[in-house]
Order: structure tokens, then C-alpha cells, then sequence
């Protein structure tokens, strides 16, 4: 009988300082041949210079900046297309991974912020329906600096300017809490003081999850009070399980609670964003029966976000009607339920997650292959 061939085993990004809490980058340092301390410099070109050109720092060794650089700034992301729109204040930017993934994300400026939108992972394992993301498949997770390395990118093109990136929205490719470690990590890297990380606040970060319920009372006890986004799309469990498969294991109820846990433990007001499809889930009655059940679990811990549909060219789900969208934000104000309709930036530069990437003549198998999924949701608006 003939011996099966080993399967192979998907590389890892090369090794990133990013992807090092700040003890291990000394550590890294030591192997290097080179003294600890150099890592906290190195941290300050990388998180607080916003650099990776070894001909800037001028406080290492000249002899040894290109091989640090070349060790522990490897380029991780290369942008592959982009486009603006909104007077060039909306900007997505599609980048190429070191193994052909394909993986997007968006910065958006407005008059009193800048948010940049990412992705966690190269397509995604829920499989909802609408959502051509999920029903391309998974290709792999992302690794902690590929994560933090599509913010630091953001911050470094405002850099000619006096802008800053102050929000970080997780709701790009991917579901975050499927790639729990590397995300939590990342969060890290990004609320760290500088320069262990970038000195962002936890209150300008979103992490978006269709409601893994362990994964996200695990991240309620991780000291990191991000605002949490639960993506429920349907408040009854029938058309959930349709619409979010996932449901079937952890149905409304129980990502409600876990919301409701959540916002007891940080303080931290829980978003329910939720993506109007035309005569899908846009029925009045469904806005009354989600207006119930979060008024049943108290008011004061949670905020609605209906997302008008960013459909994809060709699917046949599409965004509800201006006056049922109007009526079912009507219902839920009405109720005492606070709701804001979420901006959804960048329909005109194939502004949801992945349309980019199939905007380039990807087919779904090549798509699925190399990580460029289409989703048509617009998980870019305020935070």
C-alpha cells in the first residue's frame, strides 16, 4: 500500500517586530548579536516614527540597520491596487501578502477623526449567505504585525500632514474572534504605550464578531475595553440561522447575553450592527421584535447600527428601500432604542470588503486561492 505524501504545512509570515511583545523583541536583539536596548529603538522608528528606512536611523550602528531592518521589518504588505472617492477622504488600498493572499482595508478621514478599517483574516469561515467573503472561504488567518501593519500603512500616508489615526475598526476580511490570539496580541500592539506599540485608546478601537459567545466573554476578562460590535442582522433565530450560520450554535439569545456580559464587565457600550437586505430581515415587525429583546436586557448597554446593504455586483441580495429602512429606525427610536445608521463609505470605489479585489477579474476559485474575497457589506462607517 502506497505511503500517502505528507501534506504540506501553509509557511508563516517571516517573523516581524510587531508580532514581539516588548521583552521578546529584546530577546530577539540578544540572538541578533546586538545589545537589548536596541529594540526599544528599534520600536520607535517602527511605532512612533512610523519607519522602516534603515537610512533614518542614524541612532544604530550603520554596519548593522540593514540587517535589523532585513530581520525584524520584513515587508509583510504590498500594495496591489487603490482607489479614492469622497474627494480623496475615503481611501482602500488592497495589499498582497508574502504568500499571494490578498486582504484589504480603508481609511477614512472625517471633519473630527480618522478611522482606518482592517482585516484579520485572509477571507473568512462563517459562511453567510450574502456575504461573498464567507461563502469564498478561509484562507488563512492573518499573523499579529500583518494586522498592525495596515494600520501603521494608514498613519504613515498621513504623515505629510497633521492628521492622525485615532480609530482602528476590526471589520474588514474576516471574523476577528476566529483569530483570537493574533488579534488580542494585535490590540496590544496597538494600545501599548508608545513606543512598545502605537498609544492608541482603547476607546477608539472596534472589534466586529457574528458572536462566537465563548470567544467574546473571553475577551471581556482581557483588560482590554474595546468597544465590541455584534453582528446580528436578524433578531429572530429562523432567519439568523440563514443568514449567520453560526446562530445554529449560538442563537440570538445567547449572543445578546454574552453582548450584555460584555458591557457589565468594561463599561463599554455594545453596537448591533445590522445590514438592512431588502424584504429579508427590513420587516417592521423585525424591528420591533429586536427592539424587545435588547429593551428585556436594559437600554443602557447597547447601540443599534443599521448598515444599508453595499451589494455586491450580481448577487441577488440588495439594500432596502429608503422608506423601509426609514421605518424600521423609526420602530426601534420609538422603543427607546439608540440607533444611528451607519455611514457606509466608498460604494463608488467597490468600497465593501473584497469588492476591490474581484473589481480585478478574480474568478471565485482563484479569489478563494489567493485571499481576495468579496463581502457586500460596508463595515466602514463611524465607530
Amino acid at each position: 500500500m502506497a505511503t500517502p505524501a505528507p501534506v504540506a504545512r501553509r509557511a508563516r509570515p517571516p517573523r516581524h517586530l510587531a508580532d514581539l511583545a516588548p521583552h521578546e523583541r529584546a530577546e530577539a536583539m540578544t540572538g541578533l548579536g546586538e545589545k537589548p536596548f536596541r529594540a526599544r529603538q528599534l520600536s520607535v522608528h517602527y511605532f512612533e516614527r512610523l519607519t522602516d528606512d534603515p537610512a533614518t536611523m542614524t541612532d544604530l550602528p550603520a554596519a548593522s540597520r540593514g540587517s535589523l531592518v532585513a530581520e525584524l521589518m520584513p515587508t509583510l504588505l504590498t500594495a496591489m491596487a487603490r482607489q479614492e472617492c469622497d474627494g480623496g477622504d475615503t481611501v482602500k488600498t488592497l495589499w498582497r501578502l508574502f504568500d499571494g493572499a490578498q486582504v484589504e482595508s480603508v481609511l477614512m478621514r472625517y471633519p473630527d477623526r480618522v478611522t482606518v478599517c482592517v482585516s484579520s483574516q485572509a477571507g473568512c469561515g462563517i459562511n453567510c449567505p450574502f456575504c461573498a467573503t464567507g461563502q469564498a472561504g478561509l484562507t488563512r488567518n492573518l499573523s499579529v504585525a500583518e494586522i498592525v501593519e495596515q494600520v501603521v500603512a494608514a498613519a504613515r500616508s498621513l504623515a505629510p500632514t497633521a492628521e492622525r489615526v485615532g480609530n482602528v475598526v476590526l471589520m474588514g476580511m474576516g471574523e476577528p474572534l476566529a483569530n483570537y490570539p493574533a488579534v488580542i496580541s494585535a490590540l496590544r500592539r496597538l494600545t501599548d504605550p508608545v513606543p512598545d506599540g502605537m498609544g492608541l485608546s482603547t476607546r477608539g478601537i472596534t472589534v466586529s464578531t457574528v458572536g462566537l459567545v465563548p470567544a467574546v466573554d473571553r475577551l471581556a476578562a482581557e483588560g482590554l475595553p474595546v468597544t465590541l460590535a455584534l453582528s446580528l442582522h436578524a433578531p429572530d433565530d429562523g432567519l439568523r440561522d440563514e443568514l449567520v450560520p453560526v446562530n445554529t450554535r449560538w442563537p440570538v439569545a445567547e449572543v445578546l447575553d454574552a453582548g450584555r456580559r460584555y458591557f457589565e464587565a468594561t463599561g463599554r457600550r455594545v453596537s448591533i450592527e445590522y445590514a438592512l437586505i431588502r424584504d429579508v430581515n427590513d420587516h417592521a415587525w423585525r424591528a420591533e421584535l429586536l427592539a424587545r429583546l435588547l429593551s428585556e436586557r436594559g437600554r443602557a448597554w447597547v447601540h443599534v447600527n443599521p448598515i444599508p446593504l453595499n451589494p455586491t455586483p450580481g448577487s441577488r441580495w440588495t439594500a432596502s428601500t429608503a422608506r423601509a429602512q426609514r421605518g424600521f429606525v423609526a420602530r426601534l427610536r420609538a422603543a427607546g432604542i439608540p440607533t444611528t445608521v451607519r455611514d457606509t463609505r466608498g460604494r463608488e470605489i467597490d468600497g465593501a470588503c473584497g469588492q476591490l479585489a474581484a473589481s480585478r477579474g478574480e474568478t471565485p476559485g482563484r479569489a478563494q486561492q489567493r485571499g481576495a474575497m468579496a463581502s457586500p457589506l460596508a463595515h466602514v462607517g463611524q465607530t
